[in-house]
């Protein structure tokens, strides 16, 4: 028998009656299959008073069906030498299995099965609760988060993603077990779904068998969205941060593009070349980012004793986060002072051809770390479905390599301005701060 070696733009993609979609990588090379169930509902989904429902609903999918009790699952998995995991996103809540090849009938079926037959027992439902409000505390004690959270909540006014995808102690408190499960009836449909499958098997014959165990699910109607466009900024807006530790930290989060818009492109470089390279994937390692111009200009003249930017590819557009630690002689409004002569230059001058091929190649090499293994294969399929569709990972490297130093300026004109930006400020109580 001939092995046909696919070539990796070889995705299958169908769309079962019921409405769930399914993209299916076959890759060969090891007997491992990765097994991973999209749902289109995340933070961006809730409204007031039901914060942190979807990450809420993720914790309790855990908690068994009738045909799978609590236990058992976790068993099951482990049993096979594979391991599972789910993660909840502002606009996407995931699970997924790797596992041995011919064991991934038992990940068809327990997905299969809690997409419609999760349990919500009431007493999990208390001790969840528990739980998360003690994961918010955790929290609570890191700077970076409250920082990062007065941010976000100052940056979107008007659209869901106001709220830290955790949720407010307010709506944690409150929600009860029907507020869950009636979250769980609404998006928890084959019709809200992605099923993305890499690794070792034979195209037909698994779509068979994702029929067999997909195929009877009830849709549902089309899930509500909140549709709450964030009005422009008509000015910077600044908030400031008081809490426990020794550290001053800066933080700048500029407007940014949303995923499938033309200028994410383009932005990814400008954050590469900035505050050096972005890492898209869950699981990837990130790459130093010492050659990072902001680096160069606060690091090492000691203004600053860290640097580090973060942009993601949302359904809506996001933010660009520049963090800064700020040195322990120095103060942030001077700091802030050489930030912005950084951007100025970009601005102006753009990069230098050097500059705009270390960065692509930077980013480049990022995405090729974070693309190797089967899980991470199976994460691309259906994270880039989320917010635009499989051709935006296809043409990733590509569109890397076509940004232009003009884009790249453009895009640091556009995006990179003081009126649409928060900056934010933490300051220690517990040591000596200057200032």
């Amino acid at each position: 028998m001939t092995v046909i070696q696919p070539r990796t733009q070889d995705v299958l993609q169908t769309t079962l009656e019921n409405g769930l979609t399914v993209l299916l990588k076959p890759i060969p090379t090891a007997p491992v299959i990765s097994h991973w169930i999209w749902y289109r509902v995340g933070s961006r989904d809730e409204p007031t008073g039901r914060t942190g429902i979807s990450h809420w609903v993720e914790h309790m999918l855990f908690k068994g069906t009738p045909q799978f009790p609590a236990g058992v699952l976790d068993k099951a998995i482990s049993r096979t030498g594979g391991y599972w995991n789910a993660f909840t996103y502002m606009d996407w809540t995931t699970y997924f299995e790797t596992l041995p090849a011919e064991h991934i009938d038992l990940a068809l079926r327990l997905e299969a099965d809690r997409m419609v037959n999760a349990l919500f027992d009431p007493k999990e439902v208390e001790s969840e609760r528990t739980v998360i409000l003690s994961e918010r505390q955790g929290y609570e004690n890191e700077p970076l988060f409250l920082l990062g959270e007065e941010v976000q909540a100052a940056a979107f006014r008007v659209h869901p993603y106001h709220h830290e995808v955790i949720g407010d102690v307010a709506d944690l408190e409150r929600m009860t077990r029907e507020d869950l499960y009636d979250h769980y009836r609404t998006y928890y449909r084959p019709n809200n779904a992605v099923l993305a499958l890499a690794g070792a098997f034979d195209p037909e014959a698994i779509l068979e068998r994702i029929r067999r165990y997909f195929g009877d699910l009830e849709p549902g109607p089309e899930p509500p969205r909140l549709e709450r466009p964030e009005p422009p900024q008509r000015g910077e807006r600044r908030v400031e941060v008081r809490g426990p530790g020794e550290t001053t930290f800066l933080q700048v989060a500029y407007r940014a593009p949303r995923g499938a818009d033309p200028d994410f492109f383009p932005m990814l470089v400008l954050a590469s070349l900035l505050t050096g390279p972005v890492n898209l994937n869950l699981f990837g390692s990130g790459i130093t980012n010492h050659t990072s111009r902001l680096y160069q200009a606060l690091v090492e003249t000691r203004w600053a004793v860290g640097v580090g930017g973060s942009l993601s590819a949302t359904v809506d557009p996001f933010l660009y986060w520049i963090t800064i630690t700020v040195h322990p002689q120095k103060d942030p409004d001077g700091l802030l002072r050489r930030l912005d002569e950084e951007i100025l230059r970009l601005q102006e001058e753009g990069p230098l051809p050097e500059e705009l091929e270390r960065a692509r190649k930077q980013a480049q090499a990022l995405f090729a770390y974070g693309s190797e293994s089967i899980t991470n294969q199976a994460y691309w399929l259906g994270y880039s479905a989320m917010f635009a569709d499989y051709d935006w990972f296809r043409s990733f490297l590509s569109r890397l390599q076509a940004v232009t130093a003009d884009q790249v300026r453009q895009v640091a004109r556009t995006y990179l301005q003081p009126h649409r930006r928060v900056v934010g400020v933490y300051l220690p109580t517990g040591g000596n701060h200057h200032g």
